[in-house]
């Protein structure tokens, strides 16, 4: 599925790249491991490749699928929230774990609106941060644009959205 070099995406820690696919002995059966470093934060995840797809590994984004990203960011249609906060967290932090860039957009779409609206939690406000992370370095990646650029299109979006 993945070479050497490869870009992918592992959910809830974004973009990495693969660095090997080595063997490893574990409680005496040989596996095949990709061993691959996220961009963000340099940290190292081994995952067996027979269950890579299992966990959520993919490639990145297809340039074609960012117009729908955007399409997300700038949907006006705005949600009545009657759940508690932690609540909502536990919804936010299952979309971002699917992987799906689609859902990590609605999170920060949705987030970025319920703050015009009143404070969000410590958590939540975290997650906001995550999802933007998640989505400016795929999506930089994707469109071959600095991140700079890619942030700056996705506040104009998310600043239309709250208007």
């Amino acid at each position: 599925m993945f070479e050497t070099g490869d870009l992918a995406v592992y959910p809830a820690h974004g973009v990495g790249v693969i660095e090997s696919i080595e063997d490893k002995e574990i409680s005496g059966n040989s596996q095949k491991f990709y061993i691959m470093r996220i961009l963000e934060n340099n940290m190292i995840i081994m995952i067996p490749t027979q269950n890579a797809q299992a966990v959520g590994l993919r490639g990145i984004i297809d340039p074609q699928a960012v117009a729908r990203i955007y399409e997300i960011l700038g949907t006006r249609k705005r949600l009545v929230e009657h759940q508690t906060w932690n609540r909502r967290y536990r919804d936010y932090m299952e979309k971002i774990k699917t992987g799906s860039l689609f859902q990590v957009a609605e999170v920060l779409r949705d987030l970025s609106l319920l703050k015009s609206d009143k404070d969000l939690s410590f958590g939540e406000r975290k997650m906001l941060d995550t999802a933007k992370n998640l989505l400016i370095k795929e999506l930089s990646i994707a469109r071959k644009k600095e991140e700079i650029e890619i942030e700056a299109d996705i506040q104009k979006l998310l600043d239309i959205s709250e208007s």
